[in-house]
């Protein structure tokens, strides 16, 4: 049975008889300190590396989409330059991930 770390946006999501089941999304709740960023040329079609830039790990990718569902549909070829997003601080979603 596999397991999922708590950085996964699959962490949530039940596993029966070895399979993972249907999607559980896990939601980042809006705060109101969280921070507009700009997705950059250096970042297009790459939430990895913008979550490696910010948050010190590229396993935190799926957060953009989560964060800003009315934003981004598909989290690769919606992370484009010129979005603009609502980011939770490093330290609050750590905290809200248990990390």
């Amino acid at each position: 049975m596999a397991l999922y770390s708590s950085t996964s946006p699959w962490f949530t999501t039940p596993i029966t008889e070895d399979y993972l089941d249907l999607l559980a999304i896990r939601p980042i709740a809006a705060d109101p300190d969280d921070d507009r960023w700009t997705i950059t040329t250096p970042f297009i079609h790459r939430p990895d590396l913008a979550s490696q830039a910010l948050y010190g790990t590229p396993k935190l990718w799926w957060v953009f989409a989560q964060r800003n569902m009315d934003r981004i549909k598909d989290p690769i070829f919606d992370f484009v330059p010129g979005v603009e997003l609502y980011l939770p601080r490093k330290e609050n979603l750590f905290a809200s991930l248990g990390l």
